[in-house]
């Protein structure tokens, strides 16, 4: 097996514990700050934290376009909570007033991934939870919920992998991974080494 190069993007939020579970199953980690680090990568992950935050930083970086390059090329992405919402081609934000700006396509995102993501879909009530559902192609996984969105709606061509309650929390569209939720803080390692696998094959195939 190949030590896969594996980018996280390190721009703001919760990268390092990506990068721990990652090396921990062998992978070779890069922190992605500028577009120079985006060279023979496997894989990349966009992490949890304030998704508009991380666009705005994207596009002060220079690592916006080719990111987006890379990724719309099928760069294997795996994208988790404000990860996700960075990858969503349509955003339902419940935080705006005007109806009109509800459901947008900010420049600040990425827009790769055909789904409409809901922004802080669990509210405040519900802002931190733990669950363990079934993941297709992997088995029961458990899945940490911080301010977490959901996917309200994907495209006939986006797998969905996973639903808590009713609501799309993990899809697969091409080499692109979107979750809802954070897997780099529980225990198991099941999404970083399916995800690696990805990038194996994906790498291998090339």
């Amino acid at each position: 097996m190949r030590n896969s190069k594996i980018g996280v993007l390190a721009l703001q939020g919760a990268f390092i514990e990506h990068e721990h579970m990652l090396t921990g199953l062998g992978a070779v980690c890069t922190e992605v700050r500028q577009p120079s680090d985006l060279q023979g990568l496997d894989g990349i992950v966009l992490p949890g934290g304030e998704s508009t935050v991380q666009g705005q930083l994207l596009h002060k970086s220079g690592l916006f376009a080719p990111l987006q390059k890379r990724i719309a090329d099928g760069l294997p992405t795996l994208g988790t909570c404000a990860g996700l919402i960075l990858l969503a081609q349509e955003i339902n934000n419940p935080d705006t007033d005007s109806e009109a700006q509800k459901r947008t396509a900010p420049s600040a995102h990425l827009g790769t991934l055909p789904v409409t993501v809901r922004r802080n879909a669990y509210g405040r009530q519900l802002s931190s939870f733990v669950t363990e559902q079934t993941v297709t192609g992997i088995g029961n996984c458990p899945m940490v919920f911080i301010r977490a969105p959901y996917i309200e709606r994907a495209e006939k061509n986006v797998k969905i992998l996973a639903e808590v309650d009713g609501n799309i929390v993990a899809v697969k569209y091409g080499n692109q991974i979107g979750l809802s939720f954070h897997p780099e803080l529980s225990e198991s390692t099941k999404i970083h080494e399916w995800f690696l696998s990805q990038c194996e094959y994906t790498a291998f195939s090339a």
